[in-house]
């Protein structure tokens, strides 16, 4: 067998829809791109939500609106993909890594605690593989300590916290639809806001600080003229993206009942192992299980890294744990020298192994039982 470790569920209705968009000669940021905002707002729970070309640029524009600017602080895990930590230093403003839990991998909020100075400005949460994070925890020191919270939810659309959906419970909410998501645009991304002056905001740096948009002035009936009120960016969607997109987010709640069948298949065929971790799924919290993630305990008898090579023998494809930032080489003379080791730990030790629907029944048994052989 070939097992890829991720693929996205397109079939022809997306490629209707995006065809029917393509006749319609609007292909750039438009009707669709609004219908697209408005539907993943009321799916999330959100007031608001702003399409973008990636969660990168969300993180991005999000990170200007919040006010982060030179010289601010700024305190995200290290265990995240550099996109987050990268976003932080877009504005000009210095990254602070902080811990994470050593069973949940999200973000360990009294490291963060202790890193907060005069200078922080922000905190930048990351859902990690969809795993809720501890929102409220966090929306509570943050108003302690008169921080802004931006959350990192690019794996997270679908996951819950405490019965309400990801991407309602705060006022910056990065979402991303790269193809290894849990539903996909072929790239592109959202902002969830409940804060209009964010949004307004976050939709005009969008479009280069264009006071107008494209489609308001094609729609007018008088001729308008556009200024340009601050410089912006061109992080636009595009409407065949959105097209692709509202179709997905008609699909996305069976997607993710599918991906949980298969992760607690995972769950149960691993459970007796006593030399491995598996995912904790905590009371009031629902994820989406965007990846699945297993750890390797110092006891394994197999190496993370030899344990990838005996699968990928197998033509089962699997990936390393989540990365470090402070570890990658855009990092390694950055400011100051990190020690997290609970975080290098928990990349060094842990791997990914194929979810995704559908993941036909035989592929599921396929890796079981070559995990189980390797493993044991």
């Amino acid at each position: 067998m070939k097992i890829p470790l991720a693929k996205p569920y397109l079939d022809k209705e997306e490629a209707q829809y995006a065809y029917d968009t393509i006749l319609s000669a609007w292909v750039t940021q438009g009707p669709k791109v609004q219908e697209f905002e408005e539907k993943f707002a009321d799916y999330v729970g959100s007031k608001y939500a702003v399409a973008v070309s990636n969660c990168t640029t969300a993180l991005h524009l999000s990170m200007i609106v919040a006010g982060v600017t030179v010289d601010d602080e700024v305190i995200c895990p290290s265990m995240s993909y550099v996109a987050t930590a990268n976003s932080i230093r877009y504005v000009g403003a210095k990254v602070v890594f902080a811990e994470v839990n050593p069973v949940t991998y999200n973000i360990n909020i009294e490291d963060v605690r202790k890193k907060i100075t005069s200078k922080t400005r922000a905190i930048l949460i990351v859902h990690q593989m969809g795993m809720p994070a501890d929102i409220d925890a966090f929306k509570e020191l943050c108003a302690e300590k008169n921080l802004v919270l931006i959350e990192d939810a690019a794996c997270a659309v679908g996951s819950s916290y405490k019965g309400k959906k990801i991407g309602s419970h705060s006022d910056l909410v990065c979402f991303s639809f790269h193809p290894r998501k849990v539903i996909t645009t072929g790239d592109g991304g959202m902002i969830a806001t409940n804060n209009e002056t964010y949004r307004d905001r976050l939709k005009l740096l969008r479009q280069h600080g264009m006071s107008v948009n494209d489609r308001v002035r094609h729609e007018s009936n008088k001729v308008i003229f556009e200024d340009h009120i601050e410089v912006g960016y061109n992080y636009r969607m595009t409407d065949i993206q959105a097209a692709v997109g509202i179709k997905q987010l008609e699909k996305l709640d069976f997607i993710v009942e599918e991906r949980r069948k298969i992760a607690f298949q995972y769950h149960e065929a691993f459970k007796d192992i006593d030399t491995i971790r598996l995912p904790l799924e905590q009371e009031n919290y629902f994820s989406n299980y965007q990846s699945y993630s297993i750890y390797l305990k110092p006891e394994c008898k197999i190496s993370r890294n030899d344990l990838m090579q005996t699968l990928l023998d197998k033509g089962i494809s699997t990936r390393r744990g989540i990365s470090t930032a402070h570890r990658e080489t855009a990092y390694k003379t950055y400011q100051e020298n990190y020690s997290l080791p609970v975080s290098e730990d928990a990349s060094d030790r842990s791997i990914v192994i194929p979810l995704y629907y559908p993941m036909l029944q035989e592929e599921i048994d396929y890796v079981i039982e070559q995990f189980r052989v390797a493993i044991i």
